[in-house]
């Protein structure tokens, strides 16, 4: 059965069974599938970019931002997915992270160190494979989630612009790779 007939197939079963197509959606677009029942409503979200993250030469993780309109728009739900070539300490990414959003402008150094204990708590040690990924939920909340579930919601949006800003914010440490997650080459 090719992938075509097969979608076709798995659509009329979830609409037989009564469930919802959203999830679907998700799965063909290769997002996790518990993003669309927690976040996107009735919305799909398409790749629009796509980079990789190198330190020091070393490969990091390949990311993907995804976003319902082109151009991206912060106002809007979007989603970056990081699938990682290295292994990492939750905590490691936490420190990282803040680090991150100091160099983009956020210097309350109060709030940085509640931001990395909340990272730290949320973001699981990874390895190589492993997928995460976090939505923005524009106003209201950052929410991040495996492969397989959501892991937890940052219901702070201060933090999720900052979180997000590492990446898409125009000071962010890595321009190339701002414009190529945004559709540049």
């Amino acid at each position: 059965m090719n992938s075509l007939s097969f979608r076709k197939v798995a659509a009329g079963v979830v609409a037989f069974l009564g469930l919802s197509t959203i999830m679907v959606e998700a799965q063909s677009t290769g997002l996790p599938a518990p993003i669309s029942a927690d976040v996107l409503g009735d919305k799909t979200l398409t790749r629009r970019g796509e980079a990789v993250m190198r330190f020091f030469g070393l490969k990091v993780y390949d990311i993907r931002l995804w976003t319902p309109d082109r151009p991206h728009r912060e106002d809007e739900v979007f989603a970056l997915e990081l699938i990682y070539d290295l292994g990492l300490k939750g905590a490691e990414i936490a420190k990282r992270s803040a680090e991150e959003m100091r160099k983009i402008g956020y210097t309350d150094e109060a709030k940085l160190k509640r931001w990395t204990e909340i990272m730290t708590k949320v973001f699981p040690d990874v390895k190589q494979g492993d997928t995460l990924v976090g939505v923005s939920v524009p106003g209201k909340e950052a929410r991040f989630y495996s492969r397989e579930k959501f892991i937890a919601a940052v219901p702070d949006p201060e933090f999720a612009k900052a979180f997000f800003g590492i990446w898409l914010s125009e000071k962010t440490s890595e321009p190339r790779l701002r414009e190529r997650l945004l559709g540049g080459k």
